[in-house]
């Protein structure tokens, strides 16, 4: 009788819990257990209702019930799942380290040498270690320096798999990926265990759409795909700018420039800046690469695209503050959006975060409405900050659940994210509730100018003058 192929990934994340779920769908014979030390996460994964799941993405929910408890598991025994597991995926959090060398840019790598010392000490049997994590170049090497110097004589084989997913479309994605890398070792047993995890790919991926490079290349290529996308995102946001100095529209010089073949349509629509968990976070750890090896002008050049995503976020705070007679003190002023992108629940380095601090500094009054962010998550993401009190905070800043009722009596909407509903609003009545001038300013372009300058509204689009 065949053996069962066991997999264990360490981590229930926003790249753990969907990624292993799409895995054990597509590969019924696979057993599949996700495992986190969290466990009030782990219950959330393991809730009867699926609209509780701790990671919204369009589809996910389905593939969980079709699959969890069948080959798909969700459990905080995470030394019982090392044991028994065949390949061993890592998908902790790396977050920017806030202290010591690389304070700010460098990826703090404490949660990854944790799991890797509890494999050695847990593992009896040979393992695939696989770095899911978006991790520095060279981790591989500290990883396979701990496992074979800390271990129980066990094998191991270390691979770097980054996730290349987008949050919002995450499934997709990963269904119908444009690239899988494995990068390992070039010896007979590394190129085994890149067959093998290519091997599980291949139930639903063509398999030249799965690359094999050396783990280095594997490890700096995420960093350096997440870099190239910011870049173009920070590029033509300060472009926007421009475009609102004159009487360009930064949609049409968009479209123009994507029509050149060697340039591209995608990643060219302006908004108030990205956010997510990846891509600051990836450049400021190229950053620190580039200048730890002496590359200044290199590290210079990638973090002009953080500084160019933070001015682009400042610039509309400030431009709602100066449209509204330079002061927002007791105004009230509604945000649409709290996710860093629409289709998901993740908040991490959303722009609106930033731009409802600055106003809040000015005394602004906001008014919050997401359909995915809870207002624990809101609440949670402005405390962390530290520029005011949490009880500032709650009286300063309320949520809400009811998006037409908030904007009574408001001087301004300002649409963070673009979610779809907000364009299929009842905005006739919304300006009725507003007080005049009523003010919005969509820092998403999602709104089309002409009819909501016909409705009455004050208008502010970005990239617009």
């Amino acid at each position: 009788m065949k053996k069962t192929t066991k997999i264990c990934c360490i981590g229930a994340g926003y790249v753990g819990g969907p990624t292993m779920s799409v895995i054990a769908n597509q590969c019924p014979e696979i057993q599949v257990t996700v495992v986190d030390i969290n466990q009030d996460r782990i219950n959330q994964w393991n809730d009867e209702d699926l609209d509780k799941l701790p990671v919204y993405e369009p589809g996910l929910k389905e593939i969980i019930a079709s699959n969890r408890n069948k080959n798909l598991f969700f459990s905080t025994e995470v030394d019982k799942a090392i044991e028994e597991a065949d390949i061993i995926f890592i998908s902790v959090n790396t977050p920017t380290k806030t202290y010591g060398k690389g304070k700010g840019q460098a990826a703090d790598l404490k949660f990854i040498e944790l799991c890797a010392r509890n494999i050695a000490k847990v593992a009896k049997t040979d393992k695939i270690v696989v770095e899911k994590s978006t991790l520095p170049v060279r981790t591989a090497g500290a990883i396979k320096s701990i496992l074979e110097n800390t271990g129980n004589g066990v094998n191991f084989e270390i691979l770097s798999n980054p996730e290349f997913l987008a949050e919002g479309t995450a499934v997709d994605d990963l269904l119908n990926a444009d690239r899988v890398l494995i990068g390992g070792d070039d010896t007979p047993t590394g190129q085994k265990a890149k067959d093998t995890l290519s091997a599980i790919y291949e139930h639903w991926l063509p398999k030249d759409r799965i690359l094999q490079t050396n783990v280095w290349s594997s490890e700096l290529s995420k960093l350096v795909a997440n870099a190239f996308l910011a870049q173009r995102v920070s590029s033509i946001n300060s472009i926007s700018a421009l475009c609102e100095r004159t009487d360009a529209n930064v949609a049409e010089v968009a479209r123009a420039i994507g029509y050149d073949s060697r340039i591209g349509s995608k990643f060219l629509n302006s908004s108030v800046g990205f956010g997510g968990s990846c891509f600051q976070k990836d450049i400021l750890n190229l950053v620190y690469i580039a200048s730890s090896f002496g590359l200044q002008e290199v590290a210079d050049y990638w973090e002009q695209v953080i500084i160019m995503n933070d001015y682009q976020k400042r610039r509309f705070a400030e431009n709602i503050i100066s449209t509204l007679y330079n002061t927002v003190s007791g105004k009230k002023i509604v945000f649409y959006g709290w996710a860093f992108k629409k289709d998901t629940n993740d908040t991490r380095e959303s722009a609106a975060i930033y731009v409802a601090d600055a106003l809040l500094e000015e005394r602004a009054e906001i008014i919050v409405y997401d359909p995915k962010v809870s207002e624990k998550t809101i609440y949670a993401d402005m405390d962390y900050l530290n520029t005011r009190t949490p009880e500032e905070n709650r009286r300063l800043l309320k949520v809400v659940k009811d998006p037409i009722k908030a904007t009574e009596e408001a001087h301004a909407i300002a649409i963070l994210t673009e979610w779809d509903e907000f364009k299929t609003y009842d905005w006739d009545k919304i300006y009725n509730n507003m007080l005049k001038p009523a003010f919005v300013f969509d820092g998403r372009r999602l709104l089309d100018s002409e009819t909501m300058t016909a409705k009455g509204f004050e208008f502010y689009k970005i990239g617009q003058s």
